[in-house]
């Protein structure tokens, strides 16, 4: 397929060459300096466009794609999504969109294993859980998408959490979050349950950003024949309670 690639920063670059080795066509590469009509560049050239830009720039990226029968994937973090308002777009126009905060496989099951793991303890209230997450000292938005889903996943399985909170916490009701930027480090999270008895951890270390453009690309290749609506990763993964 042809594909449409929107920032070609590293991840732009990692998805290009991962595309190329699964026999891909990489036709349309938007960046800083031809980043104006967006769609006009896309538009009759694409098959789909993966999007990895900024907060500020993927909402329109996404809305416009989408509302030009564009399919599009993106991975951008850091911005409030609108799932409903994306379904309408997708279904008044016929398109797809598919919107992951991590495409690392790996990360996927251990958000599920983090869903199973709250649930199962939210009869034991003197577990308290914290988040720690870590990332090199470009990334801008602080925590970091996976960490937010990560609390979104515990709070919408166990009723001791209503919101996340970074650190310091001034609501108990608030799960915590701990974000570090240091280095070149791709991205380290870890949660913990822990009481006066024991400690649970679970934890999840990205070794390669390859991993991210893999399940990327393969997001890519989902959604083309897809009917159209706002796809993610419990989708492609076919997990559990996915609403489809």
């Amino acid at each position: 397929m042809n594909i449409g690639i929107i920032g070609y920063g590293k991840m732009g670059k990692a998805i290009e060459k991962i595309a190329i080795q699964r026999n891909h066509q990489v036709t349309v590469i938007i960046d800083f300096e031809n980043k104006e009509s967006v769609v006009n560049q896309l538009k009759n050239n694409v098959d789909v466009a993966i999007e990895f830009t900024t907060p500020d720039s993927a909402k329109n990226n996404i809305f416009d794609c989408a509302s030009a029968s564009i399919p599009i994937v993106s991975g951008t973090t850091g911005w409030d999504i609108d799932e409903h308002l994306i379904r309408q777009i997708c279904q008044d126009n016929n398109s797809s969109v598919f919107y992951a905060s991590n495409f690392n496989i790996g990360v996927n099951i251990f958000m599920e294993i983090n869903e199973k793991l709250a649930n199962l303890l939210s009869d034991f209230d003197s577990y308290d859980a914290r988040i720690s997450e870590t990332h090199h000292i470009h990334k801008i938005d602080k925590p970091s998408g996976t960490a937010i889903s990560l609390a979104k996943g515990i709070f919408e399985n166990n009723s001791k959490y209503v919101n996340f909170e970074l650190k310091p916490v001034t609501d108990k009701r608030n799960l915590e979050i701990e974000s570090f930027r240091e280095g070149e480090i791709i991205g380290d999270h870890k949660i913990i349950w822990e009481n006066e008895i024991d400690k649970i951890t679970l934890e999840h270390n990205a070794k390669d950003r390859s991993g991210f453009a893999i399940g990327a690309v393969l997001a890519a290749e989902f959604i083309i024949n897809k009917k159209s609506d706002y796809y993610t990763m419990r989708d492609l993964l076919k997990l559990q309670n996915n609403g489809k």
